[in-house]
């Protein structure tokens, strides 16, 4: 969806939205829930507290959710949620450097530079995140990963999404031939050395977040004691 428009007039049509959980709450003329003098108690420790919600949009990879909410001062409002299920992302390490590549993002119009990463349609949370990152890493590069490592799990837009991300480091690769999905055919992949990388990122080659956000792990990786040697 394009528009905060499109959504109102999902959210006004009741044939276009799911069922509503109205939690038990009075509501005002206009259909917003209102807060109780339990929900003013219960926001003591500056929570926001739920007071409704409504399904606007699913499909196999994310569900859109609209939320009627009270904030910490009393006051209700509304907030959009998305829920997508964990993705992974992975550092394939080879000698002074890293694969990255490079494909097409439809949604802002531009070819960008980024580490092998990507999640399945949700199954309840089902999968492994491990068996993810080798799967995505094999299908996007071909390389299969005799070592991998997990470094961390970042949010990546946790003021609307539910979303968080895996991040790997794999070392010992063996090349193969990529089995990239239909959405992916016009993907590249090339090796990039760390210096090359460095320089990437201040020229704004490389400005996926989830791979700013992988690097930055791997880095501290090096600083923190007893973390190990991430960056050799």
């Amino acid at each position: 969806m394009d528009s905060r428009d499109d959504w109102s007039d999902m959210r006004d049509d009741p044939s276009r939205r799911g069922s509503e959980a109205d939690c038990g709450h009075r509501t005002s003329s206009d259909g917003i829930p209102q807060p109780t003098a339990q929900d003013q108690e219960d926001l003591g420790g500056g929570q926001v507290r739920r007071l409704a919600s409504s399904e606007v949009y699913r499909n196999a990879w994310m569900r859109v959710r609209e939320d009627r909410v009270l904030y910490a001062d009393g006051s209700a409002g509304v907030y959009g949620v998305v829920e997508k299920p964990d993705y992974a992302l992975v550092l394939p390490r080879q000698a002074d450097g890293f694969y990255l590549v490079e494909q097409y993002r439809y949604p802002v119009s531009g070819r960008y530079w980024e580490f092998p990463q990507g999640s399945w349609p949700d199954d309840g949370g089902q999968w492994s995140a491990e068996l993810l990152a080798r799967a995505e890493l094999r299908e996007e590069t071909g390389l299969v990963a005799r070592s991998l490592r997990l470094l961390g799990r970042v949010h990546v837009a946790y003021g609307y999404a539910t979303q968080a991300c895996h991040v790997f480091l794999a070392d010992d690769l063996t090349a193969g031939v990529p089995m990239r999905e239909r959405t992916e055919t016009d993907m590249r992949q090339r090796w990039v050395s760390l210096r090359e990388i460095d320089e990437m990122v201040l020229d704004g080659r490389l400005v996926d977040s989830a791979s700013l956000a992988a690097l930055a792990l791997f880095d501290r990786q090096a600083r923190l004691p007893g973390a190990g040697r991430a960056r050799q």
